[in-house]
């Protein structure tokens, strides 16, 4: 039987004859196909930003959010499948909540990286059950531990990062990040800084229509995760149309 044909898909426990798991790439191939999502980490917070597809005119502007607030000092931005998506969120709530009902005090971002890390790689190991489609990029700022940010993939690899995405867009996405000088940042620059890479790694002939999706934690929030303020989100969108224009008269 090949490797390449069907049989070693049925299971995602089982592998096949070159030490691939399709079950889990299949999940891969379903973050990539889902909006671009960018998580940059600076010297006073972390930005989330999201290209948020829109398929219908007859959607309400602010349905489908893919950032969440898991507590009240940590965000979540996933890429993937929607439904996936929320289940993720809704685990998240209860790991923070029963942190925070056990010990008196909010979860770190560490602790929640690795309960969620081990739960997607949960779902990777038993036949009965299918990884989730999703990808998540989780933040957070303490006075103690400043800002901090990781990326779980649907396989469970969990790794912090200064800048990273995921997405439709996602190796676009990461050379404009690494263009940046991100700890010399505010959170108030990485919010135009993310803008411009959405904009201008947007896919316009397959993808026409986009909503920007832009959430902060830092010092300017006093450590709370928020959807950024009209006036700076935008700043962030006119930032991001301009470079898109930029782009455009480059070509």
């Amino acid at each position: 039987m090949s490797s390449i044909g069907t049989g070693y898909d049925l299971s995602a426990s089982q592998f096949s004859q070159d030490g691939r798991i399709f079950q889990v790439e299949y999940a891969c191939k379903a973050v990539e196909n889902s909006g671009t999502i960018v998580g940059l980490r600076g010297k006073n917070g972390v930005v989330l930003a999201v290209e948020k597809l829109i398929t219908s005119k007859l959607y309400e502007e602010d349905s489908g959010s893919r950032i969440f607030t898991i507590d009240q000092h940590i965000g979540l931005a996933f890429s993937g499948l929607n439904a996936d998506g929320r289940a993720i969120v809704q685990i998240a709530r209860e790991e923070a909540t029963n942190y925070r009902q056990q010990n008196d005090r909010p979860i770190p971002l560490k602790q929640l990286n690795d309960r969620l890390s081990s739960y997607l790689h949960a779902y990777t190991l038993y036949s009965a059950v299918r990884p989730f489609g999703v990808s998540v990029i989780i933040a957070a700022w303490t006075p103690e531990e400043g800002p901090e940010m990781y990326m779980i993939d649907p396989s469970g690899l969990a790794l912090g990062y200064f800048g990273c995405a995921v997405g439709k867009a996602k190796q676009s996405a990461k050379t404009e990040i690494e263009k940046l000088k991100l700890s010399e940042l505010t959170a108030r620059q990485l919010a135009s800084e993310a803008s411009k890479i959405i904009y201008q790694v947007h896919d316009e002939l397959k993808d026409k229509d986009f909503k920007l999706e832009l959430s902060w934690v830092g010092e300017d929030t006093q450590g709370h995760h928020k959807i950024v303020p009209d006036l700076i989100y935008e700043e962030a969108v006119k930032a991001g149309k301009e470079a898109m224009d930029d782009d455009d008269d480059l070509e």
